[in-house]
């Protein structure tokens, strides 16, 4: 590869220019020749034994141009890349020039990253809200503990009642006659729950295993099969098992059971620490984010299409992964969502541009403070990356370039810079103002009187 020449033709758009060597294409011909020519059928000659000027002759000069060529670039464009200097990001439009016997002329239009400016990103005012923890939400997580803690228990000595488990067999009729899907034997139902017609479970109520009785319902005008929205219906139900579910005392001994703690008491301590952490740290994602949108409005940058486009595709293909590793996929999910390939992409595109201008405004921080990243502290997160992901370093390494972890490292340094020079909010003003304002009620009553 020779490179020729690198031009600016518009803003964050690069016109880099490169040469292929004349012996270097006329190679990768030869080599494209002998790999297709087992396929070409020429009047004369048996299979794959016709020469190449002759076949060149009759399909034209250029036959094998294309393909040559589309073997050829990823590595010569690379290249020229690397002795331009030029930060590319987004795939180039490429041009063949000329094609002579100095070699191949390529003209790639190469969308280049941005500059990016951004100033008043220390001394930012703001307040970090946490929310605090009250009595009602340690109580509330101490009950879904409670409740998974619950066993069932068969019921003879009654009738059923709300939040029993109702075993029932039941037939469903609308006028007169048996309909789909409204039948079921063994059945268990949580009392309560709503998840039959509406009025259904309530008649449940008051009946003993082994009784046979009617229940009358009304289905819904929206229910889901038209055929019976808005009907009366008939359910001929049997009532074959009641059980209900006995929660634990709240003792020190549901502590023991369920915790490393010896009394409730602690137990519930922890819980309330837990919740507060879990606060602590949604108060801080929230701050962050806040900070963000605050970096985002002092930052001046013009993001390429492009740049936003390739963004775009990544955030896409890394959903498709996220919905396979959950068992579906982008198809599957489209044909329920109504969905396409296109319109999924429109949805990443404004997400895909405030993480890129993200990007810009923390490696500008970190450009201007001069920060930088040892390579102890790369190693240090190889070692992070290897562990969570149980995986060799050297694995880790081929996966995820060295460079990619010092720019993630620097923006992160960025960040923490940023956050540690926030002000916080002068209380005084608030107090003063309420004085001002309690003043002022206090002048106007006296003028009332």
């Amino acid at each position: 590869m020779k490179f020729v020449s690198a031009n600016k033709i518009e803003t964050n758009t690069v016109e880099l220019k490169f040469q292929i060597a004349k012996d270097v294409f006329e190679a990768e011909v030869t080599k494209v020749f002998n790999q297709k020519k087992s396929k070409i059928t020429v009047q004369g000659f048996r299979p794959g034994k016709a020469p190449r000027q002759i076949v060149e002759k009759i399909y034209g000069k250029g036959v094998f141009y294309e393909d040559a060529l589309n073997n050829l670039l990823p590595t010569e464009y690379d290249a020229a890349l690397k002795e331009s200097g030029i930060k590319a990001v987004a795939a180039p439009e490429i041009d063949v020039e000329t094609i002579d016997e100095d070699g191949v002329l390529v003209v790639a239009k190469v969308t280049v990253k941005p500059e990016a400016e951004i100033t008043g990103y220390t001394g930012i005012t703001m307040a970090k809200e946490v929310e605090k923890v009250t009595a009602e939400e340690v109580e509330a997580e101490l009950a879904k503990v409670r409740e998974r803690q619950a066993r069932t228990i068969e019921v003879t000595d009654r009738v059923a009642a709300m939040d029993d488990i109702a075993n029932i067999d039941y037939e469903g009729f609308a006028d007169g006659v048996a309909f789909d899907g409204g039948k079921g034997e063994g059945y268990d139902l949580k009392l309560g729950s709503g998840s039959f017609i509406p009025g259904f479970e309530e008649q449940i109520c008051g009946h003993n295993v082994g009784e046979e009785f009617d229940v009358n319902v009304t289905f819904p005008t929206e229910y889901h099969a038209p055929e019976l929205a808005g009907k009366e219906a008939v359910f001929k139900t049997k009532i074959n098992a009641i059980k209900m579910t006995e929660l634990p005392e709240l003792d020190d001994e549901f502590a023991k059971d369920v915790s490393e703690f010896d009394t409730l008491a602690e137990y519930k301590k922890d819980l309330k620490a837990k919740l507060e952490k879990q606060k602590e740290d949604k108060a801080d994602i929230e701050f962050e984010n806040k900070l963000i949108d605050v970096l985002l409005e002092k930052l001046e940058v013009c993001v390429p299409e492009a740049m936003i486009n390739a963004e775009a595709e990544n955030m896409l293909r890394d959903y498709d992964m996220n919905l396979r590793q959950n068992g579906l996929d982008l198809k599957t999910y489209m044909q329920y969502t109504g969905s396409t390939l296109d319109a999924l992409r429109e949805n990443f595109k404004p997400r895909a541009e405030k993480q890129i201008k993200m990007r810009l405004a923390l490696e500008k921080i970190a450009e201007k403070e001069n920060l930088e990243v040892s390579e102890e502290e790369i190693n240090k997160e190889l070692e992070t990356l290897s562990t969570a992901y149980n995986m060799p370093v050297e694995q880790i390494k081929a996966y995820i370039d060295p460079e990619d972890i010092k720019n993630d490292l620097l923006a992160r340094k960025a960040m923490d810079l940023v956050k540690a020079s926030v002000k916080k909010p002068r209380a005084k003003k608030a107090k003063v103002e309420k004085a001002e304002a309690s003043a002022e009620e206090a002048t106007a009553t006296e003028e009332t009187e």
